[in-house]
């Protein structure tokens, strides 16, 4: 049996993580814990919620408007099998997937790498990988933020976009939810993401 996905967030529609309308997945555990990263509540692999792969397939399937799922975290290849499983499925009704990773591609595509890292590679259209550096911020390139992180186009599906990154804009969404919290996604500087965070706070 599959093992159940554990996620810290799901959002159903987001055009600040990746090409166009998409969901996007949010996974909690992260041994890599980057220097300067924004999502720390998502290193501890024992929080979020468990989700079966089939019941998040329906949901994003069942999603109008979108052309396909973010996967980001966390990070994803520290639940490979789960997600490439997913990612298959979403894949056959004719969505794309895009993932992001600390890792570097060359590790995940080693031939002694781990064979469920494998399988998600094989499911995912656009990878953008590597280590988050503060001390590198990139202020050219989309969804991501330091200069050292590549993107690897494994598919046709985004290859167009491959010499004209620099021309698609970052965004950065904020949500209010019915209890009055707020969740903020997308690309903007640690310094104006932690000056927000700090405003809504009060």
């Amino acid at each position: 049996m599959m093992p159940p996905i554990r996620l810290h967030r799901f959002v159903g529609h987001t055009r600040a993580e990746g090409p166009g309308t998409r969901a996007c997945l949010w996974v909690q555990g992260c041994s890599i814990r980057c220097a300067g990263c924004f999502n720390t509540h998502m290193w501890d692999a024992d929080g979020g919620h468990a989700f079966a792969a089939g019941a998040l397939t329906e949901r994003i399937v069942g999603t109008s408007g979108i052309e396909g799922v973010t996967f980001l975290g966390g990070e994803p290849f520290e639940q490979a099998a789960a997600l490439a499983s997913l990612a298959r499925r979403v894949r056959a009704e004719g969505l794309s997937v895009m993932t992001f990773t600390g890792y570097r591609y060359e590790r995940l595509a080693a031939a002694d790498a781990d064979p469920d890292g494998h399988a998600l590679l094989a499911a995912t259209d656009l990878l953008v990988d590597g280590p988050y550096d503060f001390r590198r911020p990139d202020s050219v390139r989309p969804w991501v933020g330091s200069t050292n992180q590549r993107f690897w186009f494994l598919s046709d599906r985004y290859a167009a976009l491959a010499n004209r990154l620099h021309l698609l804009p970052d965004r950065l969404e904020v949500r209010l939810r019915p209890d009055g919290t707020v969740f903020v996604n997308g690309m903007a500087r640690r310094d104006q993401l932690v000056a927000m965070r700090r405003e809504v706070v009060g």
